[in-house]
Order: C-alpha cells, then sequence, then structure tokens
C-alpha cells in the first residue's frame, strides 16, 4: 500500500483528492471544519517537502453551476485551518485554471472549483479525469468520504498517474482501522450496530459475524428482533418484513458462536417528542400508543460489561434518539464504557453518521481509538465491499 510517506514531492505538484463536503450555515460559513482539519497533515506533509498543492473536492449535491455550492466558499478556512493562504479558481478543468496550476510555486497551495459543478464528475468520464490529472506530478487520494464512489476523481484518474499515485494519511489510517477490526483484531472483539432498520446493516452483520465475538444490537432495529421473538412493541419502529431476517441472523449467530445482545428494557415515550410522558420498561412488554426510543439502565449495564472485557470495539449507530437529550442516555453511558475501555488498552473504532455526531456532540472524540470521517464509504468497507477509490491506487 503506497502512502505518502513513499514520495519525496520537493518541486512536484501533489494533486490531492480531499473531502472538503463540509456544512455550510446561510451566510456560507463553515459550521464544522472537522473534514478540513483531516486533510491538513497530507497538505503539510507536501509542503514541508518542498512541493505545492492543488487541491479537488466535492460539495453538496450541485445541478449544474450553482453559487451556494461553491467551494469559494470555504477558501479562507481553509487557509486558516492550514496556516497558509490558499489561492482559489473558479473551474476545475480548462486554460484558466491550466495558468494559475503553471504559476504554482513550492509552498503554495491551490484549490478548484467543486468538481461536481460539471456531470462527468460522477458519471466517471474518462476524458474528464484525464483532464484533471494535467494538474499534478504525483496523485493523493486523501478522501475516504467519497471513496465507495466511482467518479472521475477518486476511482478513474489513478490510471494517469503509473507510479505516481498514493493513499493521503487520512485515507491510509481509515484503512489500516478497519482492516485492525476485521482482519487484525485482538480478541473479544465486539460490535455495537444501532440505528433504524435491519435493512441497512444486513451486509455488515453478514460480513462481521464469524470475525466478531459479541454483537450489540440497539437503536430502532431493536424491535424488529423483539416483535420476531414474539415480544409486543407498542408503537415502535419495525420493518415486519424483515422479521424472519432477524430471526435468520440470530441463528446464524448460534452457529457461528457469536454472542448478540438485545436491550433487556427500554425507555417509551407516547409521542415521539421530547416532552412526551416516558416509563421504562421490559422490551418485550411496551403497551399500545407508546414506542421505544432509548434503551433502559438495565440494558446500559449489561452492554457496559460486555465492553469492558473486550479488546477491539466497533461502534456503528446510536442505541436511542439521542438528539433529544431525554432519549440520549443509553448513548452516553455506551460512549462513557467504550472510552473506559479504550483508556483501558481496547482499540475503539468510530463509524456511521450517526455515531460520529452522536461522539462529537457528548465529547467522546479523544476518548476512542479512531473516528472514520466517512459514512457511506466505512460502511461498505465493513461489508467487505472493496471501494473503487481505493482499488484505484492498489492497482
Amino acid at each position: 500500500m503506497k502512502t505518502l510517506n513513499d514520495f519525496n514531492f520537493e518541486n512536484k505538484k501533489a494533486l490531492i483528492r480531499v473531502d472538503f463536503n463540509v456544512p455550510l450555515n446561510d451566510e456560507f460559513q463553515v459550521t464544522d471544519d472537522t473534514r478540513i482539519q483531516a486533510a491538513k497533515p497530507t497538505i503539510i506533509k507536501v509542503l514541508e517537502d518542498g512541493g505545492s498543492c492543488v487541491l479537488m473536492s466535492h460539495l453538496g449535491r450541485p445541478k449544474g453551476v450553482e453559487d451556494k455550492f461553491s467551494l469559494g466558499h470555504i477558501a479562507d478556512k481553509v487557509s486558516e485551518v492550514i496556516g497558509v493562504q490558499v489561492k482559489f479558481v473558479n473551474d476545475c478543468i480548462g486554460e484558466s485554471v491550466a495558468q494559475v496550476v503553471e504559476s504554482l510555486q513550492p509552498g503554495e497551495i491551490l484549490l478548484l472549483e467543486n468538481l461536481r459543478f460539471h456531470g462527468e464528475e460522477k458519471a466517471g468520464d474518462i476524458a474528464f479525469a484525464e483532464k484533471l490529472s494535467q494538474w499534478g506530478d504525483v496523485y493523493i487520494n486523501d478522501a475516504f468520504g467519497t471513496a465507495h464512489r466511482a467518479h472521475a476523481s477518486t476511482a478513474v484518474i489513478a490510471q494517469f498517474f503509473e507510479g505516481n499515485k498514493c493513499f493521503g494519511s487520512l485515507l491510509a489510517k481509515e484503512i489500516e482501522s478497519i482492516d485492525k477490526v476485521l482482519n487484525d483484531s485482538e480478541k473479544p472483539v465486539t460490535a455495537i450496530l444501532g440505528g433504524a432498520k435491519v435493512s441497512s446493516k444486513i451486509g455488515i452483520v453478514e460480513n462481521i459475524i464469524e470475525k466478531v465475538d459479541h454483537i450489540i444490537i440497539g437503536g430502532g432495529m431493536t424491535f424488529t428482533f423483539v416483535k420476531a421473538l414474539g415480544g409486543s412493541i407498542g408503537n415502535s419502529l419495525v420493518e415486519d418484513d424483515k422479521m424472519q431476517l432477524a430471526l435468520d441472523i440470530l441463528k446464524l449467530a448460534e452457529e457461528k458462536n457469536t454472542k448478540i445482545h438485545l436491550p433487556v428494557d427500554a425507555v417509551i415515550a407516547d409521542a415521539f417528542s421530547n416532552d412526551a410522558n416516558t416509563q421504562t420498561v421490559d422490551t418485550k412488554e411496551i403497551p399500545d400508543g407508546w414506542m421505544g426510543l432509548d434503551v433502559g439502565p438495565k440494558t446500559s449495564e449489561n452492554f457496559a460489561q460486555v465492553i469492558a472485557e473486550s479488546k477491539t470495539i466497533l461502534w456503528n449507530g446510536p442505541l436511542g434518539v439521542f438528539e433529544m437529550e431525554n432519549f440520549s442516555k443509553g448513548t452516553i453511558e455506551l460512549g462513557n464504557a467504550i472510552a473506559e475501555a479504550t483508556a483501558n488498552g481496547a482499540f475503539s473504532l468510530v463509524g456511521g453518521g450517526d455515531s460520529v455526531a452522536a461522539v462529537k456532540q457528548f465529547g467522546f472524540g479523544e476518548k476512542v481509538s479512531y473516528v472514520s470521517t466517512g459514512g457511506g464509504a466505512m460502511l461498505e468497507s465493513l461489508e467487505g465491499k472493496t471501494l473503487p477509490g481505493i482499488e484505484a491506487i492498489l492497482k
């Protein structure tokens, strides 16, 4: 696996695919610069070697050229984070870009306009990829968040850099962390799968079930399992057409000697609202008109015990509706248990949009081993799929 450290960038232009798909407010200010911070080590390494950087990214889902999705809005924030004044050009291909790239000096950074202003980016167009490839001597993919997409700038472009392509430090770390959980883990290994739907996690379950010792189930998908096992779930979220799938998962786990842990109690509410009436009941005995929105204290205790004995932990998905304060306790208790296990030497990987949001919200970012930046890419990796953006560098 070729990484940044296999290259010296002196007097070279590095064309770097970054993931600057960051959230903006109504004034077009960056509200969370995590992804820019994550790209910083790669950019700094190129500059310290005496090279220059041409950065390319997408932002949002524009339909053609739309000012609200212009990367020009974030150029100042990128300058602030990197500590170097970033130049910006209002296209990513063409004569105007060629001129700026040509005049780029060692130590300088150029940010190209949103790749997705051109439909060819998402289409994986080879001619478009070739035009982009002219802007660098070395291609670095450091955008894990888009590694699962076969787009021009992530998967197609690499063929124009035979021997001169590598992973950036962020993408290399992502690959190593996922590999550590799936293929190189210290046992016992525990996977925590939360979220709303069994159907969205089935690929992960099938891929990891032989590799882990424990699977903790939480979130809305709990109730598909509970109902399939004959419990009463009131008005809780359920996928009726996935009940057989839930039973199949339990059977497969038994065959593979993997222990599945389901919540034994739930905090239930009479409406989907932070102000609803609440009570704590046995997960299998939720009355009509009530819905489970968090795990109860007994469940938190059970889960904490499993986590305390684990050496490798994967956390993908919250245990309850953590965005509402009254239903956040289970997720917070889980975070505390993982933080404690990590402090005691376990390796913990957090990934998937909602878990990452919870980790940020409750301040667990520094207390776990690694927080993945890529939602969809992380899920597909855990499902055992080869990601086009990664495969293109390995070829």
